[in-house]
């Protein structure tokens, strides 16, 4: 049976067709080329030629005429559509003109590094221009360090590297500073939130390297569809950036059906999970030869895929060999086995984290499931590209979780393959990373008192550090005279320098991770059960000074819940904007917060079986906020009374914190949701929506443009939503409210007479 055989018959199996709540078939497209540009050497020319490579897709020919003027780029087009050759065409041009030629390839992850070395290889090797390519990263050894120091011609690394590795030590890569004309950084919709926020920072410092050394490179970036590229673009890098975004790839027929799981508990608004109901649609797709791959949202999900589909290797007819998992933590040896086997057929059942969402190249696959909405609009279309590559048909089958954006998503699908609504946000001068790159940056080059990191703060920060005694300064400049390494010191994947050290008692003291002081308090704290991979842990002590948890193995059947006492006070109004039936505000807030007991949580049926108390300092936190203010006058024309209003306020807040990432792209533990039904400041029924991060990262300042969109695609989910009195779909689990708390929701979300369409 082939794939459309396979299409067929699944279009003819009823049972399938009733889980679907939509089905969409994307037509096939045809190749639009361009001719070979003005200005691509010759023995380029002849060397594509010799790939099979007649002419370039319009992107490409657009991306290197742009380049060619001196102009920053950055490409977004869908996965497989030649953007490694569209960063590739300008670099290797360019040393075909001159041997010295030096560029700087950034990539998110050290396996995208070490296979898009293989494409740059397999070019220079046509090519024949001997150009010295290098990955630079944790694993390179020392003596191939110093050759890539004098000699690489093209660097492959990462931010990381970049950031502890290479410019700390900058007065070592002369040869790379000075000839540098390129900056590649692919996958750049990959830095948003925190991470985004310290690459921002980090290209600063790398641009002012740059400039010292008398190179002014371009860049040219990749990225996957979002709604905001180009701005993210010229975020990231501080450049001005021209977007090019239109597709010439051909594209065969792709199918996307969107699967939700039959409901097994109406009252709690459960169905069938994910993992049982991925190896049911498994028996019906592998006895028909498609090649699949599954994405799976943590490691813990692929593992337990991977072990419920061995068990039933035979069954599929199929060796457990051809059955693998591919996620992080994996040795590098392993994980190219592993990409070799699915590109050469051997294994005809893949289950992967996001891991291999990315560009790393496993050929074509015929059938991509996606075992959960995967938490952004991008990276399903991402996931969904890995199969049927260029013009083959293929098929991609999302299956929903009961949670409460796969919900909202498979009662609107239309809301998914309309426009792309999601964007990446990258706050550049969060306070907390601005400070700890301007550190690393003076260690890097002492600062010149006119000189500008940010704009219109640099003097006060400088001064700042100098009054700390940590810069010097002297005959207008500021010197670096603290002993420690800055750059040990900031990790770019927080906000900030502290977190608290996971310790697994049961493996001989083993660390197992860490978690930010605000997260560790709510649950980590002294008897919490803390679920790490998927395994449940008992916290037997957590040391505050210290900052360490002492965790060991249990088997559990309930979790813990953390009581949060909340309070937030307003220290100042960026923007205020009234709305008719509503207001809002975008706020500098401090929030502090006080995990003072917990709960215990069964699982699956999610009943309260107990409490207990906690004994922490309170945590305070500068951060923004996106302030919501209800009118008392217009709640009490609607009959409502303060308790109702405090119920109807907390079911909005639920469903507001589960939907926030459909308009923004981020993880829903990046923000808070708090409300109140008489805030101190405002003197009236309040939401706040705060980044969950010293400083802000600017999540709240999107939302703020977006909070109509945001207030009713909850009005609208929740009155959707099948169950009476409140679900984990919609308002939460009715034990968490009152009984009354869904009706109470919406008659406060439908007296605000919304006019926004979702």
């Amino acid at each position: 049976m082939n794939l459309d055989q396979l299409i067929d018959y699944l279009a003819n199996d009823n049972g399938f067709r009733q889980r679907l709540s939509k089905w969409v078939t994307l037509p096939a497209k045809a190749a639009r080329y361009a001719p070979f540009p003005n200005g691509l050497h010759p023995g380029m020319i002849a060397s594509l030629k010799k790939k099979g490579i007649k002419q370039l897709f319009t992107h490409q020919a657009s991306a290197f005429e742009a380049v060619s003027r001196g102009e920053n780029v950055v490409v977004v087009t869908p996965t497989a559509s030649g953007k490694t050759l569209a960063y590739n065409l300008p670099v290797f041009n360019q040393l075909m003109n001159d041997p010295e030629t030096r560029a700087l390839y950034l990539f998110p992850t050290k396996a995208l590094s070490q296979d898009q070395l293989k494409e740059i290889e397999d070019l220079n090797g046509k090519l024949q221009l001997r150009a010295k390519a290098y990955t630079f990263d944790g694993d390179t050894p020392a003596d191939i360090r110093r050759t890539i120091r004098t000699a690489g011609n093209l660097v492959v690394t990462n931010p990381d590297m970049l950031h502890q590795g290479i410019l700390p030590h900058h007065t070592l890569w002369i040869k790379l500073f000075e000839n540098l004309k390129y900056i590649i950084i692919d996958e750049v919709h990959m830095y948003r939130g925190v991470f985004g926020s310290h690459v921002a920072n980090l290209m600063t410092r790398l641009k002012r390297l740059c400039a010292f050394y008398g190179s002014s490179p371009l860049f040219i970036l990749s990225s996957a569809t979002i709604d905001n590229p180009g701005e993210l673009a010229e975020t990231i890098t501080g450049e001005k950036v021209r977007l090019i975004d239109d597709n010439g790839a051909p594209s065969g027929e792709k199918h996307f059906l969107m699967y939700n799981p039959p409901v097994v508990n109406a009252e709690l608004g459960l169905r069938r999970g994910v993992v049982n109901e991925v190896k049911s649609i498994c028996r019906k797709i592998v006895p028909t030869g498609a090649q699949i791959i599954i994405f799976a949202r943590s490691r813990m999900r692929v593992e337990l895929l991977v072990t419920y589909l061995q068990d039933i290797a035979a069954e599929l007819g199929l060796g457990r060999d051809q059955i693998r998992g591919y996620r992080g933590g994996f040795l590098p040896r392993e994980r190219r086995e592993i990409e070799q086997g699915i590109k050469k057929g051997a294994i005809r059942l893949v289950v992967s984290t996001n891991a291999l969402e990315l560009g790393i190249d496993i050929g074509q696959l015929d059938v991509a499931i996606l075992a959960g909405y995967p938490g952004s609009i991008a990276s399903a279309w991402q996931q969904s590209g890995r199969a049927g590559r260029r013009n083959k048909t293929s098929l991609t089958i999302m299956v929903a979780s009961s949670a409460p954006l796969d919900q909202y998503l498979m009662e609107k699908p239309a809301f998914f393959f309309g426009k792309n609504p999601e964007t990446a946000y990258v706050d550049r001068e969060n306070l907390p990373i601005v400070m700890s790159h301007l550190k690393c940056a003076a260690f890097e080059l002492p600062f010149r008192e006119d000189e500008q990191f940010i704009p219109h703060a640099t003097a006060h920060l400088l001064d700042f550090l100098a009054s700390e005694r940590i810069l010097r300064k002297a005959e207008g400049h500021y010197y670096w005279m603290s002993d420690i390494y800055p750059a040990d010191e900031v990790g770019l994947r927080n906000s900030t320098q502290e977190n608290v050290v996971i310790v697994d008692t049961t493996r001989q003291n083993k660390v197992i991770g860490e978690m930010d002081m605000f997260g560790a308090q709510e649950m980590l704290h002294s008897e919490a059960v803390y679920i790490h991979n998927g395994l449940p842990y008992y916290v037997d002590k957590l040391e505050w000074e210290e900052l360490k948890a002492y965790v060991h193995r249990i088997d559990a059947d309930h979790y813990t819940d953390a009581i949060t006492k909340v309070d937030i006070k307003v220290l100042d109004v960026a923007e205020e904007k009234s709305r008719g039936r509503y207001a809002k505000m975008l706020t500098e807030v401090a929030v502090t917060r006080a995990v003072t007991g917990y709960k215990k949580i069964k699982f699956k049926t999610h009943e309260n079986i107990g409490f207990g108390r906690v004994y922490l300092p309170e945590l305070e936190m500068q951060t923004t906020a996106l302030m919501l203010r209800f009118p008392m006058e217009m709640l009490k024309e609607n009959g409502f009374k303060e308790s109702e209003t405090g119920e109807g306020l907390k079911s909005i807040a639920y469903a507001l914190r589960h939907l926030a990432p459909l308009f923004i792209i981020c993880d829903i533990s990046d923000i808070a949701i708090f409300s109140v039904v008489r805030d101190p400041f405002a003197r009236e029924p309040v939401i706040y929506i705060y980044d969950k991060y010293q400083g802000g990262i600017g999540l709240s300042k999107k939302l703020y443009a977006r909070e109509e969109l945001l207030l009713a695609a909850a009005q609208e989910h929740i009155s959707s939503c099948p169950c009476k009195q409140g679900c984990p779909a919609c308002i939460g689990p009715s034990l968490e409210h009152g009984e009354d708390a869904k009706l109470l929701a919406l008659k406060i979300l439908n007296s605000l007479e919304l006019k926004a369409q979702v």
